[in-house]
């Protein structure tokens, strides 16, 4: 049984119950070094490598949605569950313990298993012979991410200085940016060019063209696993006093309640002023952004007749300029605001889902596919321009002995409400809707929705937020 402990306003609960010595990566380091720039450079560059092959296999398999489809003869809200739901069923069961392996294991180690993991999974997709199987090697893509982001952000927060780490964050959604950007403008061609190719027999097995992607893609993700594992791992930057270990005699009960996230649940509600909100904005964006991402090629086929190639040849150059210019605007407009208000990251956020919400709810009214794709990239610079401050915001009040695993819920609630976002648009397509040919009908009726709740919610996050901010500060944090 978990002890039971009382916590007062702005405590932090301990994740420890009695000193105890940690292993040498988990020292906390209190001489104010850190590591080289060459090797927090190295580590980011690795860390960004890894995120774009994630983020370049996502954006590849939404591009395969309407040959996935016609294969397996799939209604759009069975094709709206492979999409999402089915990549994040185990995502759900091992999510917040991965995160834990963050806090408490070399973080490259864990970054590296799991790309091994996923990779293994994409390829073991692409040799499917039925759409259950299919459904099967979707259903383990989760867990093995699950740990990719938690385990990233706290590394990178360990190896550049506080002043520095707004500028690590904002390189990291370069990884983003590739995977998306690229991922539409060669998974395109490279879609087409599947579709040449022979449904080819493998030791009895008939293997779709588009497959054999998957199984290419998976063996790349390899690559990046390697980059990881010659990382270095840096010291983490622990408060004096603190650890992210427990006592060898803690009880099982205690370590397996801090091992599944209890502890920092604790910590979550402790500040539940300000990370309610934000979590609750994160949820209903992300549905809408990972639906949008997954539908936006059968969207535009059936809405204005194009193909993956036309797509990617021209959503893809509008996408890496938006994001550049977001990932620039996010840094600008938020040292500006920084200048005047300490809730900056906060109050960004907010202002920069309003923009996104407008470009939502417009982008499937347009009357052309390069006005539409406009309007989509238009919306593409205010999402990514407002992901830096909402990631900065949470390591800046997350507790450091349990910064991995309070990410993780955090991120949770993206990634679970995201992998629903096919699913949403789907069923909305196929309930409400009713008609294939008006797949736009359900995108308007997802973004106009959810999209202004979430803009809502993060306003409501600032004032705590700013009050948070000041807590620490009056610390010396």
């Amino acid at each position: 049984m978990v002890p039971n402990t009382v916590l007062r306003d702005g405590e932090e609960p301990s994740m420890a119950l009695a000193p105890t010595p940690a292993t040498p990566e988990l020292i906390a380091d209190t001489s104010g070094t850190w590591p080289s720039s060459g090797a927090a450079y190295y580590a980011l560059f690795a860390i960004i490598f890894a995120t774009f092959m994630t983020f370049f296999d996502q954006t590849v398999f939404g591009m395969l949605a309407q040959r996935i489809k016609v294969d397996f003869q799939l209604s759009d809200e069975a094709l709206g569950f492979v999409g999402g739901p089915a990549s994040i069923i185990f995502y759900v069961l091992v999510g917040i313990p991965m995160a834990r392996l963050a806090d408490i294991y070399p973080r490259k180690f864990v970054l590296a298993g799991g790309m091994v993991a996923t990779s293994a999974v994409m390829m073991v997709g692409g040799l499917a012979q039925s759409f259950n199987q299919f459904i099967a090697s979707r259903m383990f893509l989760g867990a093995g991410g699950s740990a990719h982001a938690p385990a990233a952000y706290s590394q990178l927060a360990d190896a550049f200085p506080p002043r520095k780490i707004t500028r690590a964050f904002a390189l990291l959604q370069l990884g983003f940016i590739g995977g998306t950007t690229i991922g539409v403008m060669w998974g395109g061609k490279l879609v087409m060019q599947s579709a040449d190719w022979d449904d080819a027999p493998l030791l009895g097995m008939k293997v779709f063209g588009w497959q054999w992607l998957m199984v290419y893609m998976g063996g790349a993700g390899l690559v990046a696993a390697i980059l990881l594992l010659l990382a270095k791992e840096p010291a983490r930057k622990l408060p004096p006093g603190k650890t992210n270990t427990l006592p060898a005699d803690a009880p099982v009960s205690r370590k397996i309640a801090t091992f599944l996230g209890f502890d920092a649940l604790k910590a979550i509600r402790a500040r539940k002023a300000v990370f309610y909100p934000m979590f609750g904005a994160l949820a209903l964006a992300a549905i809408e952004t990972f639906g949008l991402a997954f539908w936006r090629v059968p969207f535009m086929v059936r809405s204005y007749g194009w193909n993956e190639a036309q797509i990617g040849a021209i959503m893809g150059p509008m996408m890496l300029v938006a994001n550049l210019i977001g990932i620039t605007l996010g840094g600008v407009f938020i040292e500006w605001l920084a200048k005047r208000y300490s809730d900056a990251n906060v109050r960004g956020a907010a202002i920069l889902f309003g923009g996104s919400t407008i470009c939502a709810i417009s982008s499937p009214l347009m009357p052309t596919g390069e006005s539409s794709l406009a309007v989509m990239a238009l919306g593409g610079v205010f999402g990514l321009a407002g992901a830096v401050p909402q990631n900065a915001a949470i390591q800046r009040i997350a507790p450091p002995e349990m910064r991995g695993q309070v990410t993780a819920f955090y991120l949770f609630m993206f990634t679970f409400f995201g992998a629903m976002g096919s699913q949403v648009v789907g069923s909305v397509a196929y309930r409400i809707v009713g008609n294939e040919a008006e797949l736009w009908k359900a995108l308007v009726i997802t973004a106009a929705i959810l999209l202004p709740i979430a803009t809502l919610l993060m306003i409501r996050a600032i004032k705590p937020y700013r009050e948070e901010v000041a807590r620490l500060e009056a610390e010396g944090r």
